[in-house]
C-alpha cells in the first residue's frame, strides 16, 4: 500500500533549508540527520526525498532556532522557478485562475501529500491547501509553508503589490502573530474550518501577457508523460477524496465513486485489489485527522466532529471512545497535563 507517509517529494521543497537554519544560528546539517537526510543530496532540486522527512526536518528546525514562523521565512526565499517545469506553464498562462488550474493538475508530480483545491464563493476565490496525514507528524510548518509559497506564487502572477483577503489554518495561532501578518499582508486567522487563501474573485481573472508559450507547450507535453507515468492507485486518490469530502457529511463510498466517474461497486473492487476497503480508508483518515487537530489546534470537539464528517458530536464522541479507548477531554488531558 502507498501512502503519505512513503512518498517522496522533490527536495527543492527544502531549498535555501541550510542557509536559513545556519543564519538562524542552528546546525542544519544535524538537523538533517536526525531525519536520515544530507545536506548535499538537497543540492539536486529534483532529488526525491521522503516526505515525512522533509515535515520533520522543518518542526525540528523551528523547535532549534525558537523561529514558529520559520517555514514563512523560508517561502519567503522561494521564486516561482522553484517549481521547475510547472513554473513554465505558470508563467505563460492567459490568466492567474487559468494558472491556478495548471498547478491543481500538476501538483502531485511537485508533492503528492499537498492537495490543492480552488473554491468560488460570490465574489470570492478560496484556494485551500491541505496535507494527507502522516501518522504521528505535526503540519504546522508544512502548512505554512504550502501557503507561504502559494501567497508568493500569487504575486508573481498577479502582481508584487498584490494582497489576500484574509488567510486561514486549522491549527492554533503561534505566541506572536505579528510575523504571519506582516508575511501575508492581511488578517491571519487560527483555528479555522480550513487551510488558505481567500482572495478577490476578479484578481485571479486578470489577463495577463505572455511572452514564450512555445516553451510552455513543451514544459506542458512533458509533465503530461510524468503524469501518466507516475500513475495513481485508487487508495492514493480515495485518501484524497475523503478528505475533501469529509466536513459537512458528504463523504461516503457513493460520493467518492461519482467523483471517480465509477460506480461504488467498482471502487470496492479496486480498493480491494490493494487489501483495502473504503472503511478502512475512511477511519484511517479520520484518526490521523482527529489527531492533528487534537494535537495542533484549539478547535472544540464539536468543530472538530464537523471536519470529520459527524452530523453531530455524540456521534463522533462514540467513535473517538470506540478508537482511543478514552473521552476526547481524557485524551486532551493526558496530552497536555
Amino acid at each position: 500500500m502507498t501512502s503519505a507517509f512513503g512518498s517522496l517529494i522533490r527536495s527543492a521543497s527544502l531549498s535555501g533549508y541550510s542557509d536559513l537554519v545556519r543564519a538562524l544560528g542552528g546546525d542544519p546539517q544535524a538537523l538533517l540527520r536526525k531525519v536520515g537526510l544530507s545536506a548535499r543530496l538537497l543540492q539536486d532540486p529534483e532529488a526525491l526525498i521522503p516526505n515525512n522527512a522533509v515535515r520533520e526536518a522543518l518542526e525540528l528546525a523551528a523547535r532549534a532556532t525558537g523561529a514558529e514562523d520559520f517555514a514563512l521565512r523560508l517561502a519567503a526565499r522561494r521564486p516561482l522557478s522553484n517549481l521547475g517545469p510547472v513554473s513554465l506553464v505558470l508563467r505563460e498562462a492567459a490568466t492567474p485562475r487559468e494558472a491556478l488550474d495548471a498547478l491543481c493538475r500538476y501538483r502531485k508530480l511537485l508533492n503528492a501529500s499537498l492537495i490543492t483545491r480552488i473554491d468560488d464563493e460570490g465574489d470570492c476565490t478560496i484556494i485551500r491547501d491541505d496535507l494527507l496525514p502522516i501518522p504521528g507528524l505535526a503540519t504546522r510548518q508544512s502548512m505554512e509553508l504550502a501557503l507561504g509559497v502559494m501567497l508568493h506564487i500569487l504575486k508573481e502572477l498577479i502582481g508584487s503589490r498584490w494582497r489576500p483577503r484574509r488567510v486561514c489554518f486549522t491549527h492554533a495561532p503561534p505566541a506572536d502573530m505579528a510575523a504571519h501578518r506582516a508575511f501575508f499582508g492581511c488578517s491571519v486567522l487560527f483555528d479555522q474550518p480550513f487551510n488558505g487563501i481567500v482572495c478577490q474573485a476578479a484578481d485571479l481573472r486578470q489577463p495577463r501577457s505572455t511572452q514564450d508559450p512555445g516553451m510552455a507547450r513543451f514544459a506542458r507535453d512533458y509533465l503530461e508523460s510524468a503524469l501518466q507515468q507516475r500513475g495513481n492507485r485508487a487508495s492514493e486518490t480515495c485518501r484524497e477524496l475523503i478528505q475533501a469530502l469529509l466536513p459537512g457529511g458528504r463523504c461516503t463510498a457513493d460520493a467518492v465513486a461519482r467523483h471517480l466517474r465509477m460506480d461504488r461497486r467498482t471502487l470496492h473492487r479496486h480498493l480491494g485489489a490493494e487489501g483495502l476497503s473504503f472503511i478502512v480508508l475512511l477511519d484511517e483518515v479520520r484518526r490521523e485527522l482527529a489527531l492533528r487537530h487534537l494535537r495542533g489546534s484549539n478547535m472544540t470537539a464539536a468543530e472538530i466532529a464537523h471536519l470529520l464528517g459527524f452530523s453531530a458530536p455524540s456521534g463522533f464522541s462514540h467513535w473517538f471512545r470506540a478508537h482511543f479507548g478514552c473521552s476526547v477531554t481524557q485524551w486532551r488531558r493526558q496530552v497536555t497535563g
